[in-house]
């Protein structure tokens, strides 16, 4: 099989690139997905991640090693093994970002990349479905994004609560303005999730320009001479060589692209050679940068309706499953989280530093069942972490999933924002109209005194758990940058026809969560991409 353009990774970036360069029908294209089709109905149910998180069939089920910061704990990092990738297994939540993060990357020397550079592409993408507009909202994109349509009781009133403490309230944190509280903006269109896959590859599926291909994990890039020219391929025990005539674009996600740089000989040198690969291009930055937001999870027991006992018997799911058969309404059209709040642990900070997620159910971990009792979590997040990890082969085998090792709470800023971020999480419970309805605090609980430093960092340490968005182990960067793998235009470097578009290339990790800016990156380099080949 042979292309103008293979893209490798059909996920929120991916699908993105192919639909954009197979658009005007000039060149072939082929996108290349490791898992299969995303025709399980639990995918396109907003509910549905319960089912394909930890899923063989739609999840790459990594795990971390263990890490010191999370006191020698190993955690799952799901991602998505599917058409859509992660946007097809992930909590719906659509969010930009601080326009600083953006004007930061433009800072460490990556030029295209300021706030002004990328709106027009986060607009280009979307189609907002909210009764209020501005010029920072897409109107005619492929990607529906929308004001949630579930509002729960219990987590108005912790909206309530937080501007009663003190935060404002932002009906829109992604129109320039992220500081405040409200309801999060989701990626769905009426009532189903709406991923990149159905957003970008729907549409384009009988364009005879676009082969979409899955089931075929790729294990290395070709390289002859210093270009990449295709891929090699497995499609169960068969090996399949995919040919590109211009370029290969890595979509792999934070951890299959990196992966696959290091299995093509692109990487540290002297780590390559421990695992027999020979060493082409010597990029010491692959696989390292490596940051995540990790969420603590405090829990309130509340005399308020929650998922928790509105789905404890069977009559109740059938009613449930009932709605939104007939609506595309109720729980299950609710996403992962509802109320957020983008708030500064410090007033004197420029913009805020933690991200909270109000989900109206509760579990001890979050591939657990509800709990028995009525409660809610209001997980806190430091959206900037200063810990940074990395990735490393355990073989040259690509079935083997790489080690990952996050490093959490490596520096002192990261737990002291974790400690005053759960600190806040407290505090806002004590404020009405919320606090009347809190029964106790579950968790950190009484043990836990609310000035006791320690204690709750060590709590912290003791259940905190990924938010699942892996970032920067192939970051942009300039020449003068030798940790950086690509550089601006997101060419890796070293190497001619080859690219790298996924959140790998974030130089920082986002303020929020990262599938927005993915789609965005998509949206991007296919442009650069269409630029260096004069359309």
């Amino acid at each position: 099989m042979e292309f103008d353009y293979v893209v490798v990774g059909a996920g929120s970036a991916g699908c993105a690139v192919a639909g954009r360069l197979s658009e005007n029908g000039k060149y072939k294209v082929a996108v290349i997905e490791a898992g299969g089709k995303d025709n399980n109905p639990w995918i396109h149910i907003p509910v549905g991640y319960f089912k394909t998180m930890d899923n063989p069939n739609t999840d790459w089920r990594y795990k971390t090693e263990n890490d010191p910061g999370i006191n020698g704990r190993s955690i799952p990092w799901p991602r998505g093994k599917v058409l859509g990738g992660s946007s097809s297994i992930n909590g719906l939540l659509y969010v930009r970002g601080q326009a600083e993060d953006y004007e930061h990357w433009r800072q460490l020397g990556n030029e295209g990349w300021a706030w002004k550079d990328v709106l027009p592409y986060f607009k280009r993408a979307e189609t907002w479905g909210g009764d209020e507009t501005t010029e920072d909202r897409g109107k005619s994109g492929p990607l529906s994004v929308s004001p949630t349509r579930l509002k729960r009781d219990v987590v108005d009133k912790w909206i309530d609560a937080a501007v009663a403490a003190g935060y404002k309230k932002n009906s829109d944190y992604n129109s320039g303005d992220q500081e405040g509280v409200g309801y999060f903006q989701l990626t769905m269109i009426d009532g189903k999730r709406c991923s990149s896959a159905v957003a970008y590859l729907k549409p384009a599926r009988n364009r005879e320009n676009l082969e979409i291909i899955t089931k075929h994990q790729v294990e290395k890039v070709i390289i002859e001479n210093g270009k990449a020219v295709g891929v090699s391929t497995y499609l169960g025990n068969k090996n399949v060589i995919i040919k590109a005539r211009k370029e290969v674009i890595l979509s792999a996600g934070a951890i299959g692209s990196p992966q696959i740089l290091m299995l093509s000989g692109i990487g540290a040198g002297e780590e390559l050679s421990k695992v027999g690969i020979e060493t082409k291009v010597d990029l010491k930055g692959v696989g390292k940068n490596l940051q995540d937001h990790l969420q603590a999870r405090p829990v309130f027991k509340t005399d308020l309706s929650t998922i928790n006992v509105e789905i404890n018997n069977i009559f109740k799911q059938g009613l449930i499953a009932l709605e939104y058969a007939l609506k595309r309404s109720g729980p299950m059209a609710m996403a992962a989280s509802l109320g957020t709040g983008f708030l500064k642990t410090d007033p004197n900070l420029d913009t805020p530093d933690i991200q909270f997620h109000i989900q109206p159910f509760s579990a001890t971990k979050p591939a657990d069942g509800p709990h028995k009792f009525s409660a809610f979590t209001a997980s806190v997040l430091q959206m900037r972490p200063e810990s940074a990890g990395h990735l490393q082969l355990k073989s040259s085998d690509y079935r083997d999933h790489p080690e990952i090792h996050p490093n959490y709470l490596a520096t002192q800023l990261d737990q002291d924002t974790i400690v005053k971020g759960i600190q806040i999480a407290r505090k806002i419970a004590q404020f009405e109209p919320l606090k009347s309805h809190i029964i106790e605090e579950f968790a950190p609980g009484r043990e836990v005194e609310f000035d006791d430093y320690e204690g709750t960092l060590d709590w912290a340490r003791e259940t905190s758990v990924t938010i699942y968005h892996p970032t920067g182990t192939c970051k942009m960067g300039p020449d003068s940058d030798k940790m950086s793998v690509v550089d601006a235009r997101l060419r890796v470097k070293g190497v001619e026809g080859l690219r790298v578009a996924d959140a790998s290339i974030m130089p920082q990790i986002m303020s929020g969560n990262t599938n927005a800016p993915c789609i965005m990156i998509g949206e991007k380099v296919s442009d650069m991409i269409l630029e260096d080949a004069g359309q």
